[in-house]
C-alpha cells in the first residue's frame, strides 16, 4: 500500500520516524529472542544476563515511540490511514516492548536453570524459539512493508507454536513423573517454553493491527493478549514470578 506524499513535508518525516522505531523495536526483540534461546541451548549464563541487561533498551525505545505517536496526533490531528499507522504504532510498540520482557525472563530462567542439572527435554525448547523467532522477523516485515498477506500467514502460523508447546509440555511433565529429580529444572523449561510461546502470542496480535492499517477491518481474534504476565499472572508490568 503506496500513500501519496503529504503537502508538508516534515509530516512525512515524523510518520516515517514511527516505522524506523518499529524496525528498530522489532530488530531488538528479535536479537533478544535469539540470544536467550542460544544462551538456553548452550548454558551461557554470560549471554542470559546480558539479554535481561538489554531489555532497557527495549523499553527506552516504547517510550519515544509514544512520546513521537502522541505528539503526532496533537500536532497533525491525523485521519484515514494516517491515524489508523499511528494507533497501529502505539499498540504495535506495546507488543514489541512484551516481547522483550519476555525474553529478558527467558535471560533470568536460564541463569537458574544452569545452576541445576540439564534434562534431555531441555532441547525441544530451543526449536521452539527458532520458530519463534522466524515469527517476529516476519510479522515486523509485514508491518514495514504494508503486507497484510503476510502478517496474516504470520497469524496462522502460530497455530504450529501452540502445538509444539503442547507437545513439550506433555514431554516435561513425563520426565518429572519419571523422576523427581527433574521436577526443578522442568519447572524452569516450562517457564521459558511458556514465554516463547506468549511472544508468538504477541506475533498474532500485530499481525492483526497490520492487517486492520492495510484494510482498515478487524480480523477474527483468536488470541486476545492484554495484561497477563509472562508467566501467567496479571499486574501489567510483565514483572517474573
Amino acid at each position: 500500500m503506496t500513500e501519496a506524499p503529504h503537502i508538508v513535508r516534515s509530516y512525512d518525516e515524523e510518520l516515517g520516524r514511527l516505522d524506523t522505531l518499529v524496525a528498530r523495536m522489532g530488530g531488538l526483540a528479535e536479537a533478544q529472542l535469539e540470544c536467550a534461546v542460544r544462551a538456553l541451548a548452550r548454558r551461557d549464563s554470560d549471554l542470559a544476563g546480558r539479554v535481561v541487561a538489554n531489555d532497557s533498551r527495549i523499553d527506552s525505545l516504547d517510550r519515544e515511540m509514544h512520546a513521537t505517536a502522541v505528539r503526532l496526533l496533537a500536532l497533525r490531528q491525523p485521519a484515514g490511514v494516517d491515524l489508523r499507522t499511528v494507533v497501529s504504532c502505539l499498540t504495535l510498540s506495546g507488543d514489541l516492548e512484551r516481547m522483550g520482557d519476555y525474553a529478558a525472563n527467558i535471560g533470568k530462567r536460564v541463569l537458574a536453570l544452569n545452576q541445576v542439572d540439564q534434562v534431555a527435554t531441555a532441547h525441544s525448547v530451543p526449536r521452539m524459539g527458532t520458530l519463534v523467532q522466524e515469527l517476529v522477523h516476519e510479522v515486523v516485515e509485514a508491518f514495514l512493508s504494508r503486507d497484510a498477506a503476510r502478517a496474516r500467514a504470520v497469524w496462522r502460523r502460530d497455530t504450529a507454536v501452540d502445538d509444539v508447546y503442547a507437545s513439550f509440555f506433555r514431554e516435561a511433565v513425563t520426565y518429572m513423573m519419571e523422576d523427581p529429580h527433574n521436577i526443578t529444572a522442568c519447572t524452569h523449561l516450562m517457564f521459558i517454553a511458556k514465554n516463547v510461546e506468549r511472544i508468538g502470542d504477541h506475533c498474532t496480535n500485530i499481525a492483526e493491527r497490520v492487517h486492520f492499517l492495510v484494510a482498515g477491518e478487524v480480523m477474527p481474534v483468536r488470541h486476545r493478549v492484554d495484561q497477563e504476565t509472562p508467566e501467567g499472572g496479571r499486574d501489567g508490568h510483565g514483572n517474573d514470578g
